[in-house]
């Protein structure tokens, strides 16, 4: 893939990040709350695909997204280390929510992990838009 392959993809994950946010509010208000958490963590995930794309950095797996972006962005320093925590609970939160039985999030979860992944989504679109 070429540079300019490399930053129309990286584009395109931010924007459906944007995108995928924005759904929360709807799931939402419809007391959607698995289904909010798993779009929240969808959201969080475009945008890391988004940084690792723009370094060129390959991941095949979910867990090697995570991983990749630990060792790469928070064990470095470049994101904060509580924006890396975030990214690994709601990671976790999402595998409860889908795959284990009798989970059930309330709206004080969801609401709580808004702010945390808005900040998580802005603080790479900002990294990879200063590329």
């Amino acid at each position: 893939m070429n540079q300019e392959d490399r930053m129309e993809l990286v584009k395109y994950r931010i924007a459906k990040s944007k995108e995928t946010y924005k759904e929360v509010a709807i799931l939402v208000e419809n007391k959607l709350y698995n289904t909010a958490v798993n779009r929240l963590y969808y959201a969080c995930y475009y945008a890391v695909i988004a940084l690792l794309i723009s370094k060129e950095i390959s991941a095949t797996t979910h867990a090697g997204v995570r991983s990749m972006f630990g060792l790469h962005f928070v064990k470095s320093g470049i994101v904060e280390k509580n924006l890396g925590k975030f990214f690994s609970d709601i990671f976790d939160m999402r595998q409860t929510g889908d795959y284990e039985d009798f989970i059930e999030f309330t709206q004080e979860d969801v609401l709580d992990l808004l702010e945390p992944a808005e900040k998580l989504i802005m603080t790479i679109e900002f990294l990879v838009r200063t590329n």
